[in-house]
């Protein structure tokens, strides 16, 4: 079986060998967590890598939102929006709704996922939580390229206190 690199792939499928090895449900962690090595492997400042994961996931979070609100009406104010992301968005990405969503009524907004699907794989011990970061940058890039999409301009971070727990924190910003 050929399984070098320049094998075509056709739009929205993974190459068979792919998918024999992993599974169905392990493509996305796999291709994640190939982009991180591969930026990381390249750039040799952390900041430069995060920044690359960052603007990769900012393109994803765009262009996925716009093929999945093609048919529906626009919502009425952020915070529906920001519902959209916790429910429908999140779930077509990994599996599971968002833990929970809080508020400040001013424009700042916390999610929280209690079990992320990129950091359950590691250990959970504190010594993993510095490179927490790497994982978080590209689902950071997601969510603001997808608010990006409904004329949304966001800062959005991310904090690790407990491994695999994590917040994004979304910060709207007033124009």
């Amino acid at each position: 079986m050929n399984t070098s690199s320049n094998m075509p792939v056709q739009a929205g499928r993974w190459p068979q060998f792919c998918v024999q090895r992993l599974g169905p449900g392990a493509n996305q962690v796999y291709l994640y967590k190939s982009a991180c090595a591969a930026v990381s492997s390249r750039e040799t400042r952390r900041n430069s890598c995060l920044s690359k994961l960052e603007s990769l996931g900012f393109r994803v979070g765009q262009s996925l939102v716009e093929r999945f609100t093609k048919d529906t009406s626009r919502y009425k104010d952020e915070l529906d929006t920001m519902k959209f992301i916790c429910k429908d968005f999140w779930s077509t990405l990994y599996k599971k709704q968002i833990d929970n969503l809080r508020t400040n009524h001013q424009g700042v907004f916390v999610l929280q996922e209690n079990r992320f699907k990129l950091l359950t794989q590691m250990s959970n011990s504190k010594q993993y939580i510095e490179l927490a970061p790497k994982y978080l940058a590209f689902p950071c890039g997601l969510i603001r390229g997808a608010l990006a999409n409904f004329g949304i301009v966001s800062i959005v971070t991310a904090e690790v206190t407990k491994m695999p727990a994590c917040k994004f924190q979304i910060q709207i910003q007033r124009l």
